[in-house]
C-alpha cells in the first residue's frame, strides 16, 4: 500500500510539474479564462486539480491554435506594422554607412594632401633660405 501511495504522489509531482512548465512557457494567446498568474497559484496550492484544470480548461488545444509567425497578443487583430530591422540587416542603413565612410575618407585624404602641400612648401623655403648666400 505505501508503494502505491509513493507511486500516486509521485505521479501527482510529475504532474504538477509538467503543468507548470506548460503554464510559464505558454504564450499570451494560448492561455483561456484566467490570467497566467491565477493558473500558477491554482496549479502550486491544489497540485493534482490544478494540473489537471490547466490542461483541461486553461490552455488552447493543440488543433485549435493559430499557425502565425508572431504571437497573438490580446486576442485583438493588431494592425499590420512594417517589422523593425536591426541595423546590419538593413540596405539603407548599410548603404548610409558605406558612404558616411566614403566621405570620412576624402575628407581625410583632403586633410593629408593639404599638410602635405604645407610641408613641401615649407621645405622648399628652406631649402631656398640656405642657397642663398649670407651678407
Amino acid at each position: 500500500m505505501v508503494r502505491l501511495y509513493g507511486l500516486l504522489f509521485l505521479a501527482e509531482v510529475v504532474l504538477g510539474i509538467c503543468a507548470l512548465i506548460s503554464c510559464l512557457s505558454a504564450e499570451e494567446g494560448q492561455i483561456r479564462a484566467l490570467p497566467r498568474i491565477a493558473w500558477v497559484l491554482i496549479i502550486l496550492i491544489f497540485p493534482l486539480v490544478g494540473s489537471i484544470a490547466w490542461f483541461v480548461a486553461g490552455r488552447e488545444p493543440a488543433g485549435d491554435r493559430p499557425r502565425t509567425a508572431r504571437p497573438v497578443g490580446n486576442g485583438f487583430a493588431e494592425p499590420d506594422r512594417r517589422r523593425q530591422v536591426a541595423p546590419d540587416d538593413d540596405p539603407e542603413f548599410l548603404s548610409s554607412l558605406a558612404e558616411r565612410s566614403r566621405q570620412q575618407d576624402r575628407e581625410l585624404f583632403s586633410r593629408w594632401e593639404e599638410d602635405l602641400r604645407r610641408r613641401e612648401d615649407e621645405l622648399r623655403r628652406r631649402d631656398g633660405e640656405q642657397d642663398r648666400p649670407e651678407v
